[in-house]
């Protein structure tokens, strides 16, 4: 091992010992941008970077595994990417399946997020049949969204809660009257599960572009100008040791 990477493993291991005094995030939001922007730099095919950043959420990961973080959400597919070209979308789509099939393979929970039906069948039986045959052997549970979108998350639940409500036989004004905070959070896909403490952004991109919508209300945010590929292990060690730093208010 050379100078630098001896001095880069010296600096990953003084972050995670100053980890050791914090509570680090329950739940931990990702979106996970530049994989073409890192193709481009790196003078090879967007394939390639789209393989690439598959690669790296696995990779990524078993690094929330090692630090115990029980949930993390990624954002793989907006309903946005949709329409992109048919060419990178149906790479788009087997690189998705292979991933959720990596992450299932590894021993995590896997949980989609987003609307399935904006998926090709093939990727849908796929991603079903990895749900229907895997074990989970660890604690962590991963959500996958694809084909997602905030607005679209909060239209579907409000749908779902309505359907709900009107199959009790309440009157249109009674449905009005109880529709709720928390009705509609028990109808989102992240239903039952903590709102993200942290969501982390790479590509230098500074937006959430919908990601979580609902749920971020009192998350904490980082951004980082690394392209996804890219991302190492000290730059999530950075983010949750700025997390850890900040004061929490929650409006208060």
């Amino acid at each position: 091992m050379d100078d630098d990477g001896i001095l880069y493993r010296v600096y990953e291991k003084r972050l995670i010992k100053e980890l050791d005094a914090y509570e680090l995030p329950q739940h931990l939001g990702v979106i996970v941008d530049g994989n073409r922007r890192w193709a481009k730099a790196s003078g090879i095919t967007t394939a390639e970077g789209h393989r690439q950043g598959g690669a790296k959420i696995t990779e990524f990961l078993t690094w929330c595994e090692e630090l115990e973080i029980p949930l993390v959400t990624v954002w793989m597919l907006s309903t946005d990417n949709l329409r992109r070209g048919a060419d990178e979308l149906a790479l788009l789509f087997e690189i998705i399946a292979e991933t959720v099939e990596s992450i299932a393979g590894a021993g995590y929970t896997v949980r989609l997020a987003g609307s399935v039906e904006s998926l090709p069948e093939a990727t849908r039986e796929r991603v079903a049949a990895v749900q229907e045959r895997s074990t989970p052997s660890k604690s962590l549970t991963v959500n996958v969204a694809i084909g997602y979108g905030g607005r679209e998350e909060i239209v579907d639940a409000v749908r779902e809660l309505v359907r709900d409500l009107g199959a009790e036989g309440r009157s249109p004004d009674e449905i009005a009257e109880a529709i709720s905070m928390e009705g509609i959070g028990e109808h989102l896909y992240t239903r039952g599960q903590p709102d993200p403490d942290l969501i982390i952004r790479s590509s230098g991109e500074q937006r959430l572009s919908g990601f979580l919508m609902w749920q971020s209300a009192h998350s904490e945010f980082w951004f980082c100008e690394t392209n996804w590929p890219g991302f190492r292990r000290v730059d999530l060690l950075r983010a949750l040791r700025d997390y850890c730093q900040r004061e929490r208010r929650f409006g208060a």
